[in-house]
């Protein structure tokens, strides 16, 4: 009776333990170290595609049944019908996902995050698990030789030497072992009690296995795992913020991460994980949305944010202008993150045109200003003033944003900053670098303690200047 006891605490000790790991932050040091590289990268493209593009509405969101969305007062079913329906129209007989790439790099971007599904359960890839998809003959695109989107996408940016990344979303709306079709769809939620019944639960769990293996194992090296869909998620990591999104039932949704990460680093063995929002081992990093912190947070992140006011393609949006863009960055990457920009390309698979000159004249600023950004990291105080510092190989950049149309720049800047690894400045003055100069400003330190730069010179740098400061060693 011992021996038995003694078993089963060993297996409940055993099981608590790998429960604990997967609570717990990534520890493998070759994924902490793709982390880090991606770190270095800090700028990418984000592409949020799909059948919704062709009615401009948001995406997937309009045939879930909340009370929060406004389909301006259509039948419900009809709407959710008529909407499903649009995989027999799509045809964006435009794709070109070698101009995305090309705009992509020109802007400085480093990696791509592209929806291959959403939680609307359009596969824009080759899969075998289901007919809705952009390669199955109910949709035209089927008969075009780009009919599998995700493939063309990844093939394009790798070849202009972008990571690549993949969304997918683990719920899947249009999957009759998500959302049965015999009951009704209150929520986002699975509308059944997987409790009650784990076999059919079990089949939503292996379509979405055997999917993730087909992206993970059929488009080579894949960068990027980024998981959308957070009401997924096992039980340990619900807590009073997260909650509300299991609905009006609270049914757990697990779907056995640690299988899933098994399988997408089966043949990408550093391959980083995103399950958004959940935390533990298979979040590594986090992605607030559509927000930027206040300060600098105590592990690898990035912002994710649409360039206009919608994730998906909408013809009257509205876009962030450059300046604005440009001092997101600099914001962002001053507080240690990256910035993930979204623009949704239309139902013809062109990106908008304006959005296209954000991104040329971005590409603009950071041919210039780049070394500011790239492979940086945080030091302290982070920001002052309309200052955002960053630090590299025993520089600061000291980067100050210059308000729209504020040209040229000004002759005189002051700054308080205490070096990262010391209690006291750290900066060398006199002569200093201004990036796209060829004249040099002086920095001198203050009887207040604050530094002073000087630049009296005539100089045009739009939307943000960069000093370089050598520090002491």
């Amino acid at each position: 009776m011992r021996k038995y006891t003694f078993i089963a605490l060993f297996l409940l000790a055993s099981l608590s333990t790998f429960a604990q790991n997967d609570q717990q932050p990534e520890t493998d040091p070759v994924i902490t170290n793709r982390i880090s590289q991606w770190q270095d990268l800090k700028f990418g493209f984000m592409m949020h595609w799909g059948i919704y593009s062709q009615w401009e509405v948001v995406e997937s969101w309009s045939i879930c049944n909340e009370p929060w969305i406004n389909r301006n007062g259509a039948d419900y079913y009809k709407y959710k019908t008529d909407y499903q329906n649009l995989n027999k129209t799509f045809n964006p007989k435009h794709f070109d996902p070698t101009q995305w790439a090309e705009a992509a790099k020109n802007a400085g971007m480093k990696y791509v995050v592209f929806t291959t599904k959403h939680h609307d359960g359009f596969c824009l890839f080759d899969t075998k698990e289901t007919s809705y998809s952009t390669v199955d003959a109910s949709c035209p695109f089927s008969n075009n030789p780009k009919a599998d989107i995700t493939g063309e996408v990844v093939k394009a940016f790798r070849e202009k030497g972008l990571w690549t990344g993949l969304y997918f979303s683990k719920p899947d709306w249009h999957c009759d072992d998500y959302w049965a079709h015999e009951w009704a769809t209150p929520d986002r939620n699975v509308n059944y009690d997987p409790t009650v019944m784990p076999e059919r639960f079990e089949k939503y769990k292996q379509f979405t296995h055997r999917q993730i293996h087909e992206l993970t194992h059929n488009y080579g090296d894949i960068d990027i795992l980024w998981l959308d869909g957070g009401w997924v998620r096992p039980e340990w990591s619900v807590n009073d913020e997260t909650r509300p999104w299991l609905g009006c039932q609270g049914y757990i949704q697990d779907i056995n991460m640690k299988e899933v990460a098994a399988i997408a680093r089966e043949n990408n063995p550093d391959l980083i994980i995103v399950d958004r929002s959940v935390g533990g081992k298979y979040e590594n990093y986090q992605t607030p949305e559509q927000q930027v912190p206040d300060s600098l947070l105590p592990y690898p992140w990035e912002t994710c944010m649409s360039m206009g006011n919608s994730w998906s393609y909408v013809s009257t949006d509205t876009y962030k202008s450059t300046n604005k863009l440009i001092h997101l960055l600099c914001d962002i990457v001053a507080k240690g993150g990256n910035f993930l920009l979204n623009v949704g390309p239309d139902a013809d698979g062109n990106l908008p045109d304006t959005a296209l000159l954000r991104m040329k004249e971005i590409g603009e600023w950071m041919k210039v200003n780049g070394e500011a950004i790239y492979g940086t990291r945080p030091v302290y105080p982070f920001t002052y003033g309309k200052f955002r510092f960053t630090q590299k190989d025993h520089k600061v950049y000291a980067i100050f944003l210059l308000d729209e149309q504020e040209s040229p720049v000004p002759e005189t800047y002051w700054f308080d900053f205490n070096g990262a690894d010391k209690p006291s400045a750290s900066l060398r003055t006199g002569k200093i670098k201004v990036l796209g100069s060829n004249k040099k400003a002086t920095l001198s330190k203050e009887t207040d303690g604050r530094y002073r730069i000087d630049f009296p010179n005539s100089f045009e740098m739009p939307h943000a200047v960069v000093f370089e400061i050598k520090t002491r060693k």
